[in-house]
């Protein structure tokens, strides 16, 4: 019988204390900085666009009171409307032409910004330490991003394009209404817009929780569907496509209720809205027909309050829309700018040189090391790995063989001690500088969803094709990859899937064999090799590293018979070391592990 409990409220990662509004629009300025002049100019013709428009009405007003003429004035109407009417349509256009420059002049800045924060993020998050990585939910971040930066191109355009426009058009509007007419006009309208902004900005205060809310819960969906996604294998092969499909159905469940409380408030802002621009219209509307009456008034004057309230009420119908938006924005941004602002727990020391190999020569000098205080994984450890010599850590699964590649690729800091390469210390040097001078094929090979000889080329990008094609011989794969269809062009899948263990692996030896350091590691390099296939790479890894420093991971002690020194690790520290020879005739840890497997039938890979 399958599954039916309810499975538990899925965890929702803890936003930190959301930063004022005002803290993000700073963070953005210096984007923008180096487009100032574009700004400048964009404005000027938001500015121009705007004093076109309210010239409309004006003119409008003009064209109603020429055309209340006598009979005796006939002749007037073919000049003094055809005029007017020209210099209508001559404002309209205008307008229009302004706003499109503006949008033109500043498209660069906007889209140059939007890529200068997405690319810095990019960089930030290559740049955390593994740990982040680990914890990380993949799918709920790159939602974060992708919002982050939609958000930036919405803030910018309807700020700029809008909230200044908006509020200069109004301040236009007002000004004419209060000089031409009685004060009563200026002040009804000046009222509604203060009930409306204030309501707006209440009501949009208020909602702006479920907003947060609703981003959560849709990060959370979506990546509980990557995962799922991602790990299609281990669903399949635990038959377990109706327990995922649950509880993908259950975070829908909770995302469909937070959309419609979102909604349901937002009718209600919307509402309110209408409500106070249609008093505001009624009472204006009142006043000047009222003035007609009296003879305060022209009928133009009436056409003329009408159509600056229409254009009002458009800005001001979509200062709510622009509120909301930029709220909304701001929300987005703030999950953007956390990821952005994640210290960096592994960090170039200022001024940090680069690293000068000299040959390569490693050493471990009392090293502590925990992933977690309460967890040590590391105890003073100390050895050296000589320059061109070949050095083996064996031991149990947990012991902190694995670690000690980790270190030395300065993914994390040790908490005591110190690791050096030709003398320097790996955190004194640049991780670029350092990263480059090592090399590594892991026990778990991950390729690009690209083509063979794209993830080959990865270990050093800009390798002709004949370069790529020695290091795929070398790595024993070039004959496998030749005898499909579409050659090195052939892809690979998501993460490596369409090839077999076996073939990653040889693709990550390729890889690493392309990129030539002076320091190599292998962990577990041939685990997913077969015997016969294990002997003929292990001789090509063995060339691949005569003349360097290699540190060799294993579990298979065959693959390490050869080694200069032998390291036999255990809870952290060496609890033996010396040459295959040397750690048999002691009849110690490693005896007891060579004997077990070589009793132990191998099967075939």
């Amino acid at each position: 019988m399958r599954r039916s409990a309810r499975l538990p409220e899925p965890h929702m990662p803890q936003s930190s204390a959301p930063r004022r509004d005002a803290d993000a629009v700073v963070k953005l300025l210096p984007y923008f900085w180096r487009y100032r002049w574009r700004v400048a100019l964009a404005l000027a013709f938001m500015v121009a666009a705007k004093l076109s428009n309210v010239a409309v009405p004006l003119l409008l007003k003009q064209m109603v009171d020429a055309l209340n003429i006598t009979p005796g004035a006939a002749q007037a109407v073919l000049v003094v409307p055809a005029g007017l009417l020209l210099a209508y349509g001559l404002l309209r256009l205008s307008t229009s032409l302004f706003t499109e420059l503006r949008e033109l002049i500043f498209a660069k800045a906007t889209e140059g910004s939007a890529r200068a924060i997405s690319l810095q993020v990019f960089g930030h998050l290559q740049n955390l330490s593994l740990r982040f990585h680990l914890e990380r939910q993949t799918g709920g971040m790159t939602r974060d991003i992708e919002r982050g930066t939609r958000a930036v191109q919405s803030l910018v355009s309807y700020s700029l394009y809008s909230v200044v426009p908006t509020f200069i058009e109004v301040g236009l509007v007002l000004a004419l209404l209060s000089t031409r007419f009685d004060a009563s006009f200026a002040w009804i309208t000046g009222a509604a817009l203060t009930v409306y902004v204030v309501f707006t900005v209440r009501v949009t205060e208020w909602r702006t929780k479920f907003r947060r809310e609703l981003n959560e819960l849709d990060s959370v969906t979506h990546s509980r569907a990557i995962d799922a996604l991602l790990n299609y294998e281990t669903v399949k092969y635990f038959n377990n496509e109706a327990f995922e499909a649950q509880r993908y159905d259950q975070r829908l469940e909770q995302l469909r209720r937070a959309q419609l409380k979102a909604q349901s408030t937002l009718s209600l802002l919307n509402t309110g809205q209408q409500l106070i621009i249609a008093t505001a219209l009624v009472a204006l509307l009142w006043r000047a027909t009222e003035g007609v009456v009296a003879g305060r008034m022209t009928l133009g004057d009436l056409v003329m309050v009408n159509a600056f309230m229409i254009q009002l009420y458009m800005p001001l119908n979509f200062l709510g829309v622009l509120y909301r938006e930029i709220k909304q924005s701001l929300t987005d941004l703030d999950k953007m700018f956390t990821l952005l602002e994640r210290p960096l727990e592994v960090a170039d020391r200022p001024s940090a040189p680069a690293l000068q190999p000299h040959g390569g020569s490693v050493r471990f000098e009392h090293v502590d090391f925990a992933y977690e205080p309460q967890r040590p994984i590391l105890h003073d450890l100390s050895f050296e790995l000589p320059t061109g010599k070949t050095v083996a850590v064996v031991g149990a699964s947990g012991s902190g063989k694995s670690t000690l590649a980790r270190l030395l690729f300065r993914f994390y800091d040790v908490q005591g001690g110190r690791i050096t390469i030709d003398g320097q210390d790996v955190r004194d040097v640049t991780q670029a500088s350092l990263r480059r001078a090592i090399g590594i094929v892991p026990q778990d090979t991950v390729l690009f969803n690209d083509t063979i000889a794209y993830n080959i080329a990865y270990g050093r990008p800009g390798a002709s094709q004949s370069e790529i094609e020695a290091a795929a011989r070398a790595a024993h794969v070039h004959d496998f990859i030749a005898a499909l269809p579409q050659g090195y062009n052939s892809m690979v899948g998501e993460r490596g899937l369409k090839l077999s263990g076996g073939e990653k692996q040889r693709v990550a030896i390729a890889r690493t064999l392309l990129k030539d350091p002076p320091i190599l590691i292998f962990d577990e390099a041939t685990s997913a090799l077969d015997s016969h296939n294990e002997r003929a790479i292990q001789a090509e890894l063995d060339a691949a590293g005569r003349g360097k420093t290699v540190l060799v991971i294993a579990h298979r002690l065959s693959t390490v018979v050869g080694a200069h020194e032998i390291l036999v690790m255990d809870q952290g520290r060496i609890v033996e070391r010396g040459n295959h020879d040397a750690l048999l005739a002691a009849q110690g840890r490693y005896a007891r592990m060579w004997a077990l497997q070589q009793q132990r039938h191998e099967p075939a890979g």
